[in-house]
């Protein structure tokens, strides 16, 4: 190894080989740092299969890149000189290694790229930070694509990524099949003639269960199942995983993608966000093998452009809204949201079949689909009023794919209307009605979707509308929903009452969570 080399550290989202920082260095000048800290493993108490997931695919990784020849300084969390944080460890390795330059790519999350930006200060040596080029949409591209914008509408984002990667596209630069979005398509309730294949499974090898040790011992009181743990933690078994899904599940994938079907947690579901959001899968090349099933004929063009659409529209798009509207997106709270989170959402222990399913899916495996995500589990916190920040914390501890640029504004904005509607052109909010079409959970509940008032009423419904009637006057004059006060204004005031009643009723009985849940 040459003197004063290039140090490179690596977060544990970025196990890509070609990563930015990685292109052009050459093996015999250039040490890669990869760290397991505890800032990062316990600034909210995340989920053990998280955990689980994150180290031993970051050590996996490490050992493909030593094998490859490169030389790789690796701290483990349980190093006792390891100082707990990136900015420690990244002093500590230039104290070892004497680096001309640090070069690194930019963070995925603000709060630990606030930590990078104050490395030319720390350090005598230069720093450089590279752009994540793994996304297609830099964010300064994002920033002029917002700008001057009233509303910035995610599918016109999306189709300046369609031309911009020309998937689906027809050499006369319109979409194929003669739309942009299918999704009308792809919004069955389930059939009872679904028989979704099982999702591949990895078993956990020697380096996995070491960790699966670690985190046992070290991380007992965090929430969830540590086992069975069933995710792939390196690329060849991330592929092998997307392979399944072309082969035996994208082609009924657009259709079922909003289903739920009780104790059937993955459905049609790709099951490869957390392979994406690491880096072991790229996901312009899951993109095309996608286009390239539509061609063969494989899968039809709603399950391929709901697919894509994921990917290259509401992916980048989410990543870029954060970047654009951290720090405040963090704190924002324009429906004055201040209930406390629910002691169910830890426990699971509530006779809503729903919410039950979706938090054992939870926590069994760190995993519930967009639609449990969206319209259970946040439909239940934008009606209930429970506090954005609690809420974010809850999404960012318990699933295995989440990051905070990722989470926070799928959660903040899109789910809880807490940025006021920059995101979503309005409130995500539904009666039981939408569950019980969209799912088979009503059927054995203990409430009646049904009913719509008193003790055994399914408790959506009397929520829907106390949620309505409290922000009637900011929501009055959304044009996606204001008519729906048409509905509210025609009902006798007997029953109006009755609806608030029981909603309330609802409300007062909930427990509010013990904190300790989420944070030490």
């Amino acid at each position: 190894m040459a003197s004063n080399p290039i140090l490179v550290p690596i977060l544990g989202d970025q196990l890509t080989r070609t990563l930015a920082s990685l292109r052009g260095r050459t093996k015999d000048d250039t040490v890669i740092l990869m760290m397991e800290v505890w800032d990062e493993a316990t600034y909210v108490k995340h989920h053990k299969q998280k955990i689980t997931l994150i180290f031993s695919a970051m050590r996996h990784f490490a050992d493909e890149l030593s094998d490859a020849g490169w030389s790789v300084d690796y701290v483990k969390l349980t190093d006792p000189d390891n100082s707990g944080s990136f900015t420690g460890e990244v002093a500590r390795a230039a104290e070892r290694h004497d680096p001309r330059a640090i070069h690194i790519v930019e963070a995925g999350e603000w709060r630990v790229q606030q930590q990078i930006e104050e490395w030319p200060d720390k350090f005598a040596c230069e720093v450089e930070v590279l752009p994540d080029d793994r996304f297609l949409c830099s964010h300064a591209e994002f920033k002029d694509w917002a700008e001057d914008r009233k509303h910035l509408t995610m599918e016109h984002f999306y189709r300046e990524m369609r031309r911009k990667t020309g998937l689906l596209m027809n050499d006369d630069g319109k979409p194929k099949g003669g739309e942009w979005n299918l999704d009308k398509l792809n919004r069955e309730p389930p059939k009872e003639e679904m028989n979704p294949p099982p999702v591949p499974n990895f078993d956990p090898d020697e380096i996995t269960r070491e960790i699966m040790d670690l985190v046992a011992d070290q991380f007992r009181d965090h929430f969830g199942d540590l086992e069975p743990f069933r995710w792939p933690v390196t690329r060849d078994d991330a592929e092998k995983a997307a392979d399944a899904f072309f082969a035996q599940r994208i082609e009924k994938f657009g259709p079922y993608q909003d289903a739920m079907v009780h104790g059937s947690d993955d459905m049609y579901h790709s099951m490869l966000s957390t392979s994406i959001n690491l880096g072991l899968l790229d996901p312009l090349e899951l993109c095309e093998r996608a286009e390239k099933a539509y061609e063969d004929g494989a899968a039809p063009l709603n399950s391929v452009e709901g697919f894509i659409r994921q990917l290259i529209g509401w992916r980048e798009y989410i990543r870029g809204f954060y970047w654009l509207k951290m720090p405040g997106l963090a704190s924002d709270n324009k429906l004055n949201a201040q209930r406390a989170l629910p002691e169910f959402f830890w426990t699971g222990e509530t006779d809503m079949r729903c919410l039950s399913d979706c938090i054992r899916s939870t926590r069994e495996d760190a995993h519930a689909h967009h639609i449990q995500r969206l319209m259970v589990l946040g439909n239940f916190c934008l009606l209930a009023g429970i506090n954005p920040r609690e809420v974010q914390d809850w999404y960012l501890i318990v699933y295995a794919d989440a990051y905070e640029w990722v989470e926070l504004p799928n959660v903040s904005a899109m789910i809880l209307y807490a940025d006021g509607g920059e995101l979503a052109t309005k409130p995500y909010a539904a009666s039981g009605n939408y569950i019980n079409k969209m799912s088979d959970y009503c059927k054995e509940c203990r409430y009646s979707v049904s009913k719509k008032t008193g003790e055994d009423a399914c408790p959506f419904n009397p929520l829907y509308w106390h949620f309505m009637d409290r922000h009637r006057d900011r929501l009055a004059s959304n044009h996606r929903i204001g008519r729906i006060y048409s509905n509210w204004d025609r009902m006798d005031n007997a029953k109006k009452q009755a609806y608030l009643d029981s909603a309330q009723g609802f409300l007062d009985q909930l427990e509010p969570a013990d904190k300790s849940w989420a944070r030490g």
